[in-house]
């Protein structure tokens, strides 16, 4: 296993898609070196996006908490999270009713935003719920795993509505050598209960990268994916996505994916980046 510097694998490519958790920030706050990298791309005229898989913040709060740990340079314009595509998809695909939700009052801010509805899962009466048009999973936080999971599955048992995912992560870090479980882990063990596939949003899914190209092609009509660089801390997510997309990828050793176990994980996973680097700080 090759570990490169970012400053020379980087260099090439005109746009550079950074993940957040793990590629700027982590546990710790911001990943040494974050600031003047940021500065260092924008020097060489690199365009900037940051795509993000929490759901939880909208691109403008997400730019706020940047600027709270100190990076001030990445405007929300420039942020893409999972939740903004969930919207797209309840704005054209819903259109009216109520949709139930697992996260935030925060997060579900992304449903009122597509003229929708929102309920706690745990306000949904299972007998009277003919009104419910979706589920959306959103957040790992705002309800009690040990009842509301058992009743949204009660609740999709009894009605065949659209279920999304605006977060397909399964773990994040919350300490050097500790992950918890993220929203894609609760997603995964209800589909698993029920026999269901729900629709995805969030990397791997292709939409957040489209978002980003759409975003960029028309000030820059001629950007082809070669010139696109993805870079991310999780092999299933970041790195799988990008290459699915068909953009070269880079793997960061800063968070979900450690170098002590990085070489066994891709070997096990046959999930390939182009490019492995300590973190984009050095």
């Amino acid at each position: 296993m090759t570990v490169e510097k970012f400053s020379d694998i980087s260099r090439p490519f005109k746009v550079v898609l950074l993940d957040s958790y793990g590629v700027l920030r982590n546990h710790n706050g911001l990943i040494p070196g974050v600031v003047e990298c940021v500065h260092r791309l924008r020097s060489e005229g690199k365009i900037i996006r940051v795509l993000t898989n929490n759901a939880a913040r909208s691109p403008v709060e997400a730019a706020k908490n940047l600027v709270r740990y100190g990076l001030t340079d990445i405007p929300a314009a420039e942020i893409i999270t999972s939740g903004a595509t969930t919207r797209h998809f309840l704005e054209y695909k819903i259109r009216e009713g109520r949709v139930a939700y697992l996260g935030t009052p925060q997060s579900a801010e992304y449903i009122i935003g597509a003229g929708l509805r929102a309920v706690p899962v745990s306000e949904v009466d299972l007998e009277d719920s003919a009104d419910i048009k979706a589920v959306a999973f959103l957040d790992d936080e705002g309800y009690d795993k040990n009842t509301d999971i058992n009743h949204v599955i009660n609740l999709l048992r009894r009605y065949q509505v659209p279920v999304v995912v605006a977060n397909t992560d399964l773990l994040y870090p919350v300490a050097k050598n500790e992950v918890a479980m993220a929203t894609g882990s609760v997603a995964r063990l209800v589909e698993y209960v029920l026999g269901r596939r729900f629709i995805q949003f969030g990397k791997p899914a292709s939409q957040m990268f489209q978002f980003a190209m759409d975003s960029i092609l028309p000030d820059f009509p001629d950007l082809s994916p070669a010139d696109v660089l993805m870079v991310g801390d999780t092999l299933h997510t970041d790195i799988l996505g990008g290459n699915t997309f068909g953009v070269a990828t880079a793997l960061v050793l800063s968070g979900n994916t450690r170098a002590e176990s990085a070489e066994t994980e891709i070997r096990s996973a046959g999930i390939i980046p182009d490019f492995i680097v300590d973190s984009i700080g050095d």
